[in-house]
């Protein structure tokens, strides 16, 4: 049953991830003509364009993708507890995990994007690939309120050790 469990949760937390990353991309505004980020937006068209004919965008926020994200963090949650055997939770727990998980993978979305992106800009920088490019719009956010706080040091760029430890600050604090 263990087994059976993991592999659901494992491959629900994959859907749920391509669904964010959606969002994230779309928030950041970055580039969709992106290998990458047309891989993603391939994935998930077939929920997104149904929801999307129901659901218009609101101002800059695609209305469609938000309900998306949460519908399957509702799925997820409603999936995994049913296979425990706990039946479903009540209303207000259901969203309240589902507003924590979906926190939660937020910000630990950023955290590995920020790593990658860190990591890369140390093996090839300068070099221009379709991963670094959408790790960019992604990250740049993030990390610009903290190179305004902390300079490069001897030309090194410190700034995404502090927004790994903020981010890592601010998971331990949802987990308590």
């Amino acid at each position: 049953m263990n087994a059976l469990y993991y592999i659901v949760e494992t491959l629900i937390s994959l859907v749920f991830i391509v669904f964010l990353l959606r969002l994230i991309l779309q928030l950041a505004r970055a580039d969709f003509r992106n290998p990458i980020a047309q891989a993603i937006v391939a994935l998930t068209n077939p929920v997104i364009v149904p929801l999307r004919r129901i659901l218009p965008p609101t101002g800059k926020v695609d209305t469609a993708s938000v309900v998306a994200v949460v519908l399957v963090a509702l799925a997820e949650i409603g999936l995994l507890y049913a296979l425990r055997g706990f039946g479903t939770p009540d209303a207000f727990t259901w969203l309240r995990i589902a507003a924590l998980r979906i926190l939660t993978k937020v910000l630990w979305v950023y955290f590995y994007a920020i790593v990658l992106y860190a990591l890369l800009s140390l093996i090839g920088p300068g070099q221009h690939t379709p991963i670094s490019s959408l790790l960019a719009s992604i990250c740049e956010p993030i990390l610009r309120p903290f190179r305004r706080l902390v300079p490069p040091i001897g030309g090194i760029d410190l700034s995404p050790l502090w927004a790994c430890i903020a981010l890592q600050a601010l998971l331990i604090l949802l987990r308590g």
